[in-house]
């Protein structure tokens, strides 16, 4: 019987994919006094076993992550019932940039927002393996905005979408009453701005407050 595809059919229909998730390792940096990521070997084909086994240990927030409402509402789901519709379709990358540590407001948008999901490059936090305090965030306003326009997720190239110092966490409540999904850690800045389709799960963590994702962009 002849085989369907080859190797080199198959890669010519997979449409561009562009990676925008960081390498998660023990150099990655998490949020101060959270759990750093650790890879434990159990077996080792190096060391001679028949295959090589491992478990990691590490926060649902390292690296590229969603969160979920379980993480900032106290009636919030946890990330495996969530529903998936959010974290796949049409998107846009939009490059903005306010001074270090400063929210994103509505007066900051340098375009119109023609997609349901919207993915912030701010360049605020260019290394994922050094934790930098002053990275950009997004503002309530700007939140209530996106909602007002049909906007059902929101990313971005940080850490969180509130201030390092933020006990408050105005945005994650604003996303908690307007229900939006969240994407943090992402990796934009090698991404031209423009409409994509975006692909980015969730793994399904029962009780979990956020899951890492493999978010990548369709071009």
């Amino acid at each position: 019987m002849p085989r369907l595809y080859n190797r080199r059919s198959l890669e010519k229909r997979v449409p561009a994919l562009i990676d925008i998730s960081p390498t998660v390792s023990p150099r990655t940096a998490v949020w101060p006094g959270d759990v750093a990521f650790r890879r434990d070997v159990a077996l080792d084909m190096a060391r001679g076993d028949h295959l090589t086994l491992s478990a990691i240990t590490t926060t649902t927030h390292v690296g590229a992550h969603a969160d979920a409402p379980s993480h900032y509402a106290r009636d919030g789901v946890a990330i495996a019932e969530r529903s998936l519709a959010p974290y796949y379709g049409l998107c846009q990358v939009v490059r903005a940039r306010v001074p270090a540590g400063e929210r994103l407001r509505p007066q900051h948008l340098p375009q119109a927002i023609v997609a349901p999901r919207v993915l912030f490059a701010t360049g605020s936090f260019p290394d994922p393996e050094r934790f930098d305090e002053d990275f950009a965030s997004l503002s309530p306003a700007l939140i209530a905005l996106l909602a007002q326009r049909g906007v059902v997720l929101v990313g971005i190239d940080t850490p969180s979408i509130d201030p390092f110092s933020s006990k408050l966490l105005e945005s994650h409540g604003a996303i908690a009453r307007h229900d939006l999904a969240i994407l943090e850690g992402l990796v934009l800045e090698h991404v031209e701005p423009g409409c994509y389709t975006l692909a980015a799960f969730p793994l399904k963590l029962e009780g979990a407050d956020a899951s890492p994702v493999r978010a990548v962009l369709i071009s």
